[in-house]
């Protein structure tokens, strides 16, 4: 029985190579007609056909110059095969021309869609090719080794503003008949995979200015919004932020970016000077400071440099994904393409790391590209990792990682959690479904993870070596995953093919044990570590970082070592010992580590640790230690030393500038397996640790909240003050948070007051969502009130949506009721889909324990399964552990799945249908419970391929 749709061995090697697309496109409303020159060469073996990816196509016309040739259609198996008679010669160039029509589509994003219209005028047709949809638009090579140059020509509807495609226009947009115009792009210096193809004729607010190297090169960014989105300031913010970005991606990236550090700091400080002088217009000082960068840049090796005349980010309002890259047309989420007033905290640092990951792609993707699907991890995972340096560069190193850290841990979706449920698959898996089913949490956080492991191992200059090497070998070119490893083992010197073997190509993680001794006469510190071995029965190899520290937090001794069998020692001699140890700094390695000292070791640690990550870990410790006292003895009180660590947390203003008040999480989760999936019990614990913080230390967190509510002077920039406001408003917010849990009167209007008088976003959001979850007698006025006021804005809906959605509240199913059926809401919004039912599909204390919940969440996945695939994939990640949770719940839980798989047809919607089925068959125990009850399960008892 196969498991997956696709496997590796279907992915074989081309038997042309394609060399150029000549592409004429005629977009009307309802079709668009498709006039292609695929112009391709044979290599050391004749062909005598050619099967070419063409899906939902009328075929107009296919024909080839100087071969005869003839054409079948299946339209089911999507295959255009041309068969040439005689076969066309070895290592000799022809050209496909074929002519066809593709419908734009209303819910299925991939190919040609609506999204949205101008205002008064026709409907904005956007595409979407990752990673099979340019087989939608024109008979093609769907491969992401076909990469060749691009002619394209739109011709389209006159009242469109903007006519859009890869590459640079090859000249004006002209009139070709009476409201009717024509833009021509040429896209020849850069080979382009055919899923980064981009085609849009929409109506925008186009929003530009003038970027410019250090050494004088300049192009031309814009920004394409939604008409009417935004006021003033937003699209100059976000300008800012998009050119800070690539000028970032151009001093700090590239072969050498830890050398001359002082002088590319300098660069940066003069670039900012540079521009306030072009906009202010001063000449002297603009001619100055141009010589001094011409100086400076020529002493240092810089990093990528655009090579485009114009790059462009393309605000799409209905999407599966929040960005994607499309070689100068990057299209980002209507919602997070700006530093809207509306948009949270969360969306802002989004926003920012969005605009240089798809920058980033410029060069680790278009350049050089992955050989297939099963490469993406490659594409995803490097440019993740450059992602994050961009982040803490503004963002501060401590914070940045701290964030990556919290992902990691988060019980609800977080990745280790996720890597350990039933439908984990490896960062390079055996197979998949759809495309869609790599972009996950594996993909986009445990392999960045991978990829610093292999930094670590080598070295931060050393990595940017390899990296380097890695994109000048395959510049233009596709790379596999061994190409990319072996790069790094030629840089380093070290073997990372056993490493790799490992960790792309097996689930899970490593979990790591360690138990300490200290021999007090030779002063003598010994670490033994015991690892457990992988599902395959391998050990992992990782680099481990760890610190002996002493009673003020002052480091003895710190270590980095390669753990590589399933038991390893490291000794220390001459140290002192250690007060307390910090294992896993920085969190060196993607997983768990287990050791189990005193209470006393770990309150001193979450006070005196130098690394943040250490730091942190202690704190989650401890309170993973009272949740699980809670759950043990429901009746048991909070410990008063772990409520006065809270607020004294809080109430350190060096550690919340550092690390904000996220350092404060508290998840509602415990390791012990017997409680780990009993969500109302985890979150009822939690909340019983809140109130009691806040119910003994009320007015030092109040003093707090008030002192972080100050606004503070302006310092080194607009991303820089940002970062800064956004730790206080975190610091802030949980304060207000453990207040509220206490419910009472004083603490309502406390919330009202915030709600009311918020100035930012996250303070009113927070607020809302602590009115909602309370007894206030306004909470159904004030939900009333501020649904109103959200729907007028899509960046405040798709917040609302999602505070609602994550809610705690005994009439959140009667809620979500109303809100859909609102008119406000759009089902065939993915943004929406995501905020409303993948929030409450992941609030499993209602979603899967609750009655009322399950029967809710079963009609919304069986509605959104005919809607959008992609989303409903994700929400069924709320049913990876079954089998985990409470006996009563394992039947009424599976009984969902069942009941979603009897309404779909596997061939329509393969991707739901075998997650669905890999979730039940994942759950053991409750597909037997469930079958003793209800009888077997069809879709477990056939073969689906």
């Amino acid at each position: 029985m196969r498991l997956f749709r696709y496997y590796p061995e279907d992915f074989g090697v081309l038997t042309v190579k394609v060399v150029h697309m000549n592409l004429a496109f005629d977009v009307y409303v309802d079709h668009t007609r498709v006039v292609s020159a695929l112009t391709a060469e044979t290599l050391d073996a004749p062909i005598a056909s050619l099967a070419l990816n063409a899906r939902d196509l009328d075929i107009l016309r296919v024909a080839c110059d100087g071969h005869s040739i003839a054409h079948a259609y299946d339209r089911g198996a999507a295959i255009l095969t041309v068969t040439f008679d005689p076969p066309v010669p070895p290592r000799t160039r022809f050209t496909l021309d074929t002519e066809t029509i593709c419908r734009p589509s209303s819910h299925t994003l991939e190919g040609l869609y609506y999204d949205g219209s101008c205002p008064g005028g026709p409907p904005v047709q956007i595409t979407q090719c990752q990673q099979w949809g340019f087989q939608r638009l024109v008979p093609c090579l769907d491969d992401m080794t076909a990469k060749c140059t691009y002619t394209t020509t739109i011709a389209a509807d006159d009242g469109y503003t903007n006519i859009l495609s890869n590459g640079d226009p090859a000249g004006p947009r002209y009139l070709v008949a009476p409201g009717r115009s024509v833009q021509e792009y040429r896209n020849t210096t850069t080979p382009m995979a055919p899923y980064l193809f981009f085609l849009g004729v929409g109506c925008y607010d186009t929003h530009r200015r003038e970027f410019e190297y250090p050494d004088g090169r300049a192009f031309s960014l814009e920004i394409l919004a939604k008409p009417g989105f935004a006021p003033d300031e937003p699209p100059e913010r976000a300008l800012d932020i998009l050119a800070d970005a690539v000028m970032w991606v151009h001093l700090f990236t590239g072969p050498e970016p830890y050398r001359d550090r002082k002088t590319r700091q300098e660069i940066w400080r003069l670039i900012r000077v540079r521009d306030a002088a072009k906009r202010a217009g001063d000449r002297e000082s603009l001619a100055e400071t141009r010589e001094a960068l011409a100086g400076l840049v020529a002493t240092v090796t810089p990093g990528y440099a655009y090579t485009g005349s114009v790059y462009r980010e393309i605000a799409m309002q209905n999407s599966d994904f929040g960005g994607m890259e499309n070689v100068g047309n990057t299209t980002i989420a209507a919602n997070r393409i700006m530093p809207y007033p509306e948009a949270t905290d969360p969306a802002f640092e989004y926003m920012v790391r969005v605009k240089v990951h798809e920058y980033y792609h410029n060069e680790n993707g278009s350049e050089v590209t992955g050989r297939s699907p099963f490469e993406i991890w490659l594409n995803e995972a490097v440019t993740v990792h450059i992602e994050n340096r961009h982040h803490a560069f503004f963002f501060g190193e401590a914070y940045s990682r701290l964030q990556t850290v919290l992902d990691l841990l988060d019980p609800v979706a977080g990745t280790l959690v996720l890597d350990r449920g039933a439908g984990s698959m490896p960062i390079e898996p055996d197979g998949f479904d759809d495309p869609n089913d790599l972009i996950t949490g594996v993909t986009y956080v445990k392999a960045p993870e991978f990829v610093r492991m292999i930094e670590t191992l080598m070295g931060k200059e050393t990595f940017a070596v390899g990296l380097a090497l890695y994109h000048d070998r395959f510049r233009h070119k596709n790379a596999s995953t061994d190409d990319w490893i072996r790069c790094m083992e030629e840089v380093s010197g070290q073997d990372f093919t056993g490493m790799a073997a490992v960790w792309l190509k097996e689930k899970e993680y490593p979990v790591l044990t360690v138990a300490p001794s200290y021999d007090p006469a030779a002063r003598r510190f010994t670490l033994a570590c015991r690892q457990n071995r992988s599902p395959g029965g391998r050990p992992r190899e990782f680099p481990f970082r760890f610190a002996l520290a002493d009673a003020d937090g002052r480091d003895i001794a710190e270590r980095t070592v390669r753990i590589a069998g399933e038991e390893e020692e490291v000794v220390i001699d001459d140290v002192d010992r250690p007060a307390f140890l910090s294992l896993n700094r920085g969190y060196s390695f993607y997983g768990k580590v287990v050791y189990r000292p005193p209470e006393d070791e770990l309150y001193l640690q979450a006070a005196k640790d130098a690394d943040i990550v250490g730091r942190f870990t202690a704190f989650n410790a401890l309170a993973g230690h009272e949740m699980l006292r809670l759950l043990e003895d429901p009746g048991a009180a909070v410990s008063s030393r772990f409520a006065d660590l809270c607020a004294g947390l809080l109430a350190d203003d060096a550690l919340m500038e550092e690390a904000g008040g996220q350092f404060l999480t508290i998840f509602p989760a415990v390791d012990d397996e017997r409680f780990a999936h009993r969500y109302r019990a985890l979150h009822d614990a939690r909340k019983k640790i809140l109130a009691a913080v806040g119910a003994r230390h009320a007015d030092t967190l109040l003093a707090v909240y008030r002192q972080a509510a100050v606004d503070l002077p302006s310092g080194d920039g607009y991303l820089e003050d940002e970062a800064r406001a956004i730790r206080r408003r975190q610091r802030k917010n949980t304060c207000l948070a453990i207040l509220a849990a206490r419910d009472a009167p004083e603490i309502h209007r406390l919330l009202a007051g915030q709600f009311r008088e918020a100035a930012a976003a996250t303070d009113r959001l927070t607020a809302f969502g602590l009115i909602l979850e309370s007894s206030a007698p306004e909470r159904l006025n004030i939900l009333a009130e501020f649904c109103a006021a959200s729907a007028k804005n899509p960046v405040a809906w798709e917040s609302f949506l999602a505070v609602v959605a994550g809610s705690d509240c005994d009439d959140i199913v009667e809620i979500l009721r109303r809100i859909e059926s609102s008119p406000a809401f759009s089902v065939e919004q993915a943004g929406e889909q995501r905020a409303l039912y993948g929030r409450f599909a992941l609030n499993r204390k209602r979603s899967l324990e609750t009655e009322e919940g399950r029967a809710y969440l079963g009609e919304v996945l069986r509605r959104l399964a005919r809607v959008n695939e992609y989303s409903t994939a994700r929400a069924l990640d709320a049913f990876a552990f079954i089998d985990a949770m409470e006996p009563r719940h394992r039947v009424p839980v599976a009984g969902v799945l069942v009941g979603l798989l009897a309404s779909l047809d596997p061939g329509e919607h393969p991707a739901i249908f075998n997650n669905a089925r890999r979730f039940l068959l994942g759950a053991p125990e409750a597909v037997r419970a469930y079958e003793a009850e209800h009888g077997e399960i069809p879709a477990l008892r056939k073969d689906t391929s």
